[in-house]
């Protein structure tokens, strides 16, 4: 057994057993994993997949202990590549770090530049997406760092903690009939189409909790999964944005005296929590913890560690925060 067979069941059950599409992310040919992966099965005396015909129908009972131990293999294998470049160059290499748009847009810039200055020969490669893109990329190592909502602790395999709490906001333009209001309620926002984020995004789900509990129905106009893009359609009168307060804090647009006006919405929605993740297992190297103390002052090195490696995980070292 080798570690080519390893990837190529890694990545047949991450493409939900589509060969085709495992060969194309692999970059090799469809026969030649299907050939590898019943040598293994062969050398293993056991079927990792039921099979019709060609294809791959879904995992055996069998199939999934191989694939956790799988898992462990490449899991260790990425750490030991990890140990030898940290230490091979304690101070230089690739932070990778995933995350929604507002955290890379609103809440990295900072921390990031605070890296780059202490540890000068450290670069920084930034992705993002979905909270669940997040969570997929810290998995699958191509990332060592996730940054999102309170989604992140729904995987298992993750550590998470918490970083900082936030409210949302509305945003209208300063004429808007809502700005004469002291306090807006839901009974406000429901006599007027809204502009918020996609559902997976941001803490959409407490914006609709909050009124299915109301029995209220919102005027959704558009969904979006960028703050800014929210804010432009506001500006554009198609409704009222309801964003992170992080999106509005430095804008010229929202300050006094400019076009948009930003309104407390936290009464209303409740506070939401971001998130850090880590890969439940992984070696971390010394710029990640320094990375992780520039995020938040209620992360450090002890907190951390003592989550990655406890028995409840990031559960235990955030209750005891």
């Amino acid at each position: 057994m080798n570690l080519h067979q390893f990837r190529f069941v890694q990545e047949a059950v991450r493409r939900n057993l589509n060969l085709t599409e495992t060969a194309k992310a692999l970059h090799t040919s469809q026969p030649g994993i299907s050939k590898a992966i019943l040598e293994l099965e062969e050398e293993l005396g056991v079927d990792i997949f039921a099979r019709h015909g060609k294809r791959l129908k879904r995992v055996t009972e069998p199939g999934q202990l191989v694939l956790k131990s799988i898992e462990s293999i490449m899991r260790e294998l990425a750490n030991l590549r990890r140990i030898g470049e940290d230490f091979s160059r304690q101070d230089a290499g690739t932070l990778s770090i995933a995350a929604t748009h507002t955290q890379a847009r609103y809440v990295l810039p900072a921390p990031v530049a605070a890296l780059r200055t202490a540890w000068p020969k450290v670069a920084v490669s930034l992705h993002q997406g979905t909270p669940d893109d997040v969570a997929r990329m810290v998995l699958d190592d191509a990332a060592e760092i996730g940054m999102a909502t309170e989604r992140l602790t729904q995987y298992d395999d993750l550590v998470t903690l918490p970083c900082y709490e936030w409210r949302h906001v509305a945003v209208m333009p300063a004429d808007h009939p809502l700005t004469q209001l002291e306090r807006i309620g839901l009974e406000h926002l429901v006599k007027h189409p809204l502009i918020s984020y996609h559902p997976s995004f941001t803490g959409r789900g407490r914006i609709d909790a909050a009124f299915e509990q109301r029995g209220l129905k919102p005027q959704i106009a558009l969904e979006a999964i960028d703050s800014d893009v929210i804010k432009t359609y506001v500006r554009l009168g198609l409704g009222v944005g309801i964003v992170a307060e992080m999106a509005v804090r430095d804008d010229p647009m929202c300050a006094p005296g400019g076009e948009l006006v930003a309104m407390p919405l936290g009464h209303l929605f409740g506070a939401n929590v971001a998130r850090i993740a880590f890969k439940r297992g992984a070696y971390l190297r010394h710029f990640v913890f320094a990375f992780a103390e520039l995020l938040s002052d209620r992360l450090n090195r002890a907190l951390i560690e003592r989550a990655m490696h406890g028995p409840t995980g990031g559960d235990a070292a955030a209750d005891a925060m």
